[in-house]
C-alpha cells in the first residue's frame, strides 16, 4: 500500500511529529511505501525528517501560510500526480500547509487525524488568556477575549472558513482521544471513533536514582504547566530536602522557569536539559522515580504519559483532558486538579515517601502501555483504517 502522510512540521519536537515518524517507519517495516510531506519549517532548528518538503516559515509571515499557502498546494498537487498514494494521512496541517491544500484531496482517499482543537479553535488550545477554559464557538470572542490580535483574528477566521468549505475532502476524521472527539463534536466537526497513538516499546528501566527525583518532559510554554511544579517541588523539598527535578523540554517559557527557580532557592535542586533525542529522554527519566505532566490544558491525548508508563515509571498528571484516559487512578498514578501546586506536591510526596507504591504504579503502568499503548498497536490499527477508506471509495482514474 502507497501511503501519503501528510503534517506542518517533520521535525521530532512535538508529540505529533514523533507519532507521524513512528507511523511512517513502522509501515515501512511491513512491506508499505510510506512518505511524509511537511513544511520546510524547522522549530528549534532541529532536523526534518521529511520525504517531500514545501515552503514553511516561523517568522511573522507564518499567519499567511497558515491561511493560504500557494508552496504547499503545489507540491503536493506534484506529489500526489507522482506518487499516486493509495491514501492520504493527513495530520497536523493547520499551522503551515493551510487549506489550500484540501480541494486536491477530494480524488483519494483521505483521513484527519484531529491531534488537537485547532479545527475548531484558532490557538488549538481551548484556553483563554486567563488560564481558564474556553467555552465559546470561534468567532468575534476570539478577538474579543484576548486570544488573537485584530490582524491574526481576521486571517484565521478565513483560514476557518475555509476549512469547513473543503472538509467534505476527509472522508473520516479520526480524533486521537474521546476528549479530543468531544471538543470536536461542539464545534460542529463530524467525526469517527478516536484511534490512539503509539510509542516504541522500550525495556522497562530499573536504574532508579538514589536520590527521589522528579521528571518532567515537554514544551516550556504556559499550557504545559512546568512552573506549577516547580512550586510544587519547592513545597516537597521541605519534607524530602534532598529531592530533585530534572526538566527536560525548551521553549519561550524556559528563561522565567529558570528565574523562577533561581527565586524559589532551587537552583541546585532543578536540572534544565534542554530538547533531547528520544533515546536520551528514555536514558535520563528512566532514573526518575516518578514523572509528572502537569499540564493545565486539557492534553488531547498525553503522549508523555505514554511514554512514562511504557519505561515503568509512575506517573502524576493533571485531572483533564485526555491524560484522564491514560492515567488510571490508584492504578498507574494520580490525578491532580490542574494548576494546583499544593495537590501537585501532594502526589508527589505520597509517592516519593512510599517508593514501593511508585513502583507498583510503574509496574501496573509498564504492564498496560504493553497491551494498549504500543506502537504496533498504532500501526495496525491506522491500517485498518486504511483499508476501510480504500475498500470503500472509488478511485479515480487519472
Amino acid at each position: 500500500m502507497k501511503v501519503l502522510l501528510l503534517s506542518d512540521y517533520a521535525t521530532l519536537t512535538g508529540g505529533a511529529e514523533i507519532a507521524v515518524a513512528g507511523l511512517r517507519d513502522g509501515l515501512r517495516q511491513r512491506g508499505h511505501d510510506a512518505r511524509w510531506l511537511a513544511s520546510s519549517a524547522r522549530p528549534m532548528d532541529a532536523v526534518s525528517h521529511a520525504d517531500y518538503e514545501c515552503r514553511g516559515s516561523l517568522s511573522k509571515s507564518r499567519i499567511l501560510l497558515q491561511t493560504a499557502n500557494p508552496w504547499a498546494y503545489w507540491k503536493l498537487r506534484q506529489v500526489l500526480r507522482e506518487f499516486q498514494p493509495d491514501v492520504v494521512d493527513v495530520n497536523i496541517f493547520l499551522t503551515q500547509l493551510s487549506p489550500l491544500i484540501l480541494p486536491l484531496l477530494h480524488h483519494f482517499p483521505t483521513l484527519y487525524r484531529a491531534h488537537w482543537y485547532r479545527a475548531v479553535c484558532p490557538t488549538g488550545t481551548k484556553m483563554l488568556p486567563d488560564g481558564s477554559l474556553c467555552q465559546f464557538q470561534p468567532g468575534s470572542k476570539c478577538y474579543q477575549s484576548g486570544c488573537l490580535s485584530w490582524l491574526d483574528w481576521g486571517l484565521l477566521m478565513v483560514q476557518m472558513k475555509l476549512f469547513r468549505r473543503w472538509q467534505s475532502a476527509f472522508q473520516v476524521v479520526v480524533p486521537i482521544s474521546q476528549t479530543t472527539r468531544q471538543e470536536l463534536h461542539r464545534g460542529g466537526i463530524r467525526t469517527d471513533e478516536p484511534v490512539g497513538l503509539g510509542v516504541p516499546e522500550t525495556p522497562s528501566t530499573a536504574g532508579w536514582s538514589p536520590i527521589p527525583t522528579v521528571g518532567f518532559a515537554g514544551r516550556l510554554v504556559p499550557e504545559k504547566g512546568a512552573d506549577v511544579l516547580i512550586h510544587a517541588v519547592a513545597k516537597v523539598r521541605q519534607t524530602i530536602p534532598e529531592a530533585q527535578l530534572i526538566l527536560i523540554g525548551d521553549g519561550p517559557e524556559r528563561k522565567h522557569l529558570e528565574e523562577l527557580t533561581s527565586t524559589l532557592g532551587l537552583s541546585s535542586t532543578v536540572e534544565f536539559h534542554g530538547h533531547q533525542p528520544q533515546p536520551v529522554i528514555n536514558q535520563t527519566l528512566g532514573q526518575v522515580w516518578v514523572q509528572v505532566v502537569p499540564s493545565r490544558w486539557p492534553e488531547p491525548l498525553g503522549l508523555v504519559a505514554m511514554e512514562a508508563m511504557m519505561r515503568g515509571r509512575a506517573v502524576v498528571a493533571s485531572r483533564c483532558g485526555g491524560l484522564m484516559e491514560i492515567v488510571v487512578e490508584g492504578e498507574t498514578g494520580l490525578l491532580v486538579p490542574p494548576g494546583n501546586p499544593d495537590a501537585l506536591a501532594a502526589a508527589l510526596l505520597q509517592l516519593l515517601t512510599h517508593p514501593s507504591l511508585a513502583r507498583r504504579f510503574g509496574s501496573q503502568g509498564r504492564k498496560k502501555a504493553l497491551r494498549e499503548f504500543t506502537d504496533q498497536v498504532y500501526i495496525e490499527q491506522s491500517l485498518q483504517l486504511y483499508e476501510q477508506l480504500t475498500g470503500s471509495f472509488p478511485r479515480p482514474h487519472n
